[in-house]
């Protein structure tokens, strides 16, 4: 069993509630837009394993560091992070085919800012955008997802809101 904490869209923007509420976790995912490299580095502080891809906004030593794509499994869980991938309906162009060809069963995406979780029944995953954890953009709700991950199940989602305004 591993408890994973996921979020997207910080744009450099740091917040210690981050640290409190993926206390305990497993791994951390940061779904792009991650900004400074710093807030990886802080978050690898927090859990021992911290996987993160490059987002539209991310250049230097994120890229470096970060892949535009990521596929891997944990618990039994295949799983395909990337920042741009749409959402069930609507994935960007050549996604499916690789949601398909992997067998994945949770793709998670950044970009938008909105928080989603929706179950594609076609191809039998669950999607979830965690939304925005930064400042930066229009979103009302800077929010943050917790689940577990167990025998091949997601389980136990939980999403965590951190308002919009700094603290």
């Amino acid at each position: 069993m591993k408890r994973i904490g996921l979020l997207s869209d910080t744009h450099s923007c740091w917040d210690d509630r981050y640290a409190v509420h993926f206390a305990g976790c497993d791994e951390i995912w940061h779904a792009g837009d991650v900004g400074d490299i710093d807030i990886i580095v802080r978050l690898e502080a927090v859990a021992p394993v911290v996987r993160a891809v490059a987002g539209n906004i991310d250049h230097g030593e994120v890229c470096r560091r970060c892949k535009e794509l990521e596929i891997f499994e944990v618990e039994g869980v295949k799983v395909l992070m990337t920042h741009i991938g749409g959402y069930p309906g609507r994935y960007s162009p050549g996604l499916k085919r690789l949601l398909v060809e992997n067998g994945i069963k949770l793709f998670v995406s950044g970009h938008s800012h909105i928080l989603k979780v929706m179950p594609d029944h076609t191809l039998g995953l669950l999607h979830v955008n965690p939304g925005a954890a930064g400042y930066y953009g229009w979103q009302k709700v800077r929010t943050l997802v917790r689940l577990t991950l167990d025998a091949g199940n997601i389980e136990d989602l939980e999403v965590i809101e951190l308002g919009k305004g700094k603290i």
